[in-house]
């Protein structure tokens, strides 16, 4: 899914002309808006995050939720690995023919197919039923490091994605309290992906007496817990109004 951005292309003659938004037309204000697009975030038509959207909606939720609950129930009931990790494919693939029967994107159906698929083939190959979350793990590790990195070299990910919501493009790299306030918002999302892996980890390695709390946890620290961390990383980033600047101008 990709955010929805103003199209130049759709003024008639005579119009009043587009006004261009802060930093609009640099290559890194066109790299942060291609980012934040790919990244899914998306903006309600008052300029805010749609945090719910952004997360992939309700449809989008259920199939990041649904295969591993699939495979924890399968596995509980049967203890049989190979069937729990068949039935918790196939309830990945049956989102993909949901979306293919609503003629929607399948993006993040496919993606979310390839990852069981990953997952599924790394538990069978182990034969422990545990492993069926560890690329999991590995993933929020690779996104912890990028953002860490990204704010040590001054680019925090909040600020790609936040300045490009609210049309500031990378301008406020040019204001040091801005560049602040994406750096705590960055940490904001870093300390989530970190929560996860400090609970998760330890029910990880305590094999499958830590399985049934270790998906109950997967449940509840992923999109829930995503949402939450957004919405905190977009409010502590909020810029000061521009009547309140405007009034200590005015009294300077």
């Amino acid at each position: 899914m990709t955010a929805h951005q103003p199209d130049p292309s759709s003024e008639t003659p005579g119009s009043t002309p587009r006004k261009e938004q802060p930093g609009e037309g640099s290559p890194m204000a066109g790299l942060a808006a291609e980012y934040a697009a790919k990244a899914g975030l998306h903006r309600t038509h008052d300029g805010r995050v749609d945090v719910l959207r952004s997360a992939g909606g309700v449809q989008g939720i259920a199939e990041s939720i649904v295969p591993g609950l699939v495979f924890l129930v399968a596995f509980t009931i049967t203890r049989e690995l190979p069937l729990s990790l068949v039935a918790a494919l196939v309830s990945a693939a049956a989102f993909t023919v949901v979306r293919l029967v609503q003629r929607r994107p399948l993006t993040q159906a496919l993606a979310g197919v390839v990852g069981v698929g990953i997952s599924a083939w790394l538990a069978n190959t182990t034969g422990k039923a545990e492993d069926f979350y560890l690329p999991g793990f590995l993933t929020n590790a690779a996104y912890i490091l990028a953002m860490v990195l990204s704010i040590a070299v001054r680019w925090p990910v909040a600020g790609l994605l936040f300045g490009f919501i609210r049309n500031e493009g990378v301008d406020w790299r040019k204001d040091p309290a801005r560049v602040k306030a994406y750096r705590l918002g960055t940490w904001i999302i870093v300390a989530v992906l970190a929560l996860r892996l400090i609970v998760q980890v330890p029910l990880y390695l305590a094999g499958t007496d830590g399985l049934a709390a270790l998906a109950t946890t997967r449940l509840i620290m992923g999109a829930p817990l995503y949402i939450l961390g957004v919405w905190i990383a977009w409010l502590v980033t909020r810029p000061a109004p521009a009547e309140a600047e405007a009034g200590t101008d005015q009294a300077a």
